[in-house]
């Protein structure tokens, strides 16, 4: 199987988990509801985030936040589509993380563009230090800027090597 099928199976798979994972929460939970599932360390809790990451930009005005958080996506995603495409025969690391990256933005796109707000409900805690809520998506970014990092320094020794044997 190629790789823009094997990447494109797992944008669906993020999506689908992502919208899913949204869905159940949303029906099974009263916003601001918790269910503790590792007591002292993680809850599921229904969270709706009008902003960005830990909320920031929440307070902007609706143009703004219509600009930030919905019309700069959807050109980022386009940009995404290329940067997957250009490296799909590059590098097996930076393909799948910019596919890691399309489909979380996606995932969260959709719902701020039929919610206007992003869905939230993995809650990491320690004592009374709550890490940020976050979701499917923001994992799947997440995950990705980690895989994109490593690709990267992975890359530098590489090049390193090369340079010291000429």
């Amino acid at each position: 199987m190629n790789r823009i099928w094997q990447m494109t199976l797992l944008i669906v798979g993020i999506l689908f988990l992502d919208q899913f994972s949204k869905g159940a929460i949303q029906s099974s939970f009263k916003l601001g509801e918790t269910l503790t599932v590792i007591p002292g360390f993680f809850n599921l809790t229904y969270v709706k985030n009008p902003g960005v990451a830990f909320g920031m930009g929440s307070e902007f005005p609706d143009v703004i936040r219509m600009i930030l958080f919905k019309i700069l996506p959807v050109i980022a995603c386009f940009w995404f589509v290329y940067l997957i495409w250009d490296s799909r025969k590059k590098s097996y690391m930076l393909c799948l993380a910019y596919s890691m990256i399309f489909a979380g933005a996606v995932g969260n796109l959709i719902d701020r563009i039929s919610l206007d707000y992003v869905v939230d409900m993995f809650d990491f805690y320690y004592k009374g230090w709550h890490f940020a809520a976050f979701n499917v998506a923001d994992a799947s970014i997440s995950v990705a800027a980690g895989i994109y990092i490593i690709d990267y320094f992975l890359t530098e020794v590489r090049g390193n090597k090369k340079s010291a044997q000429a």
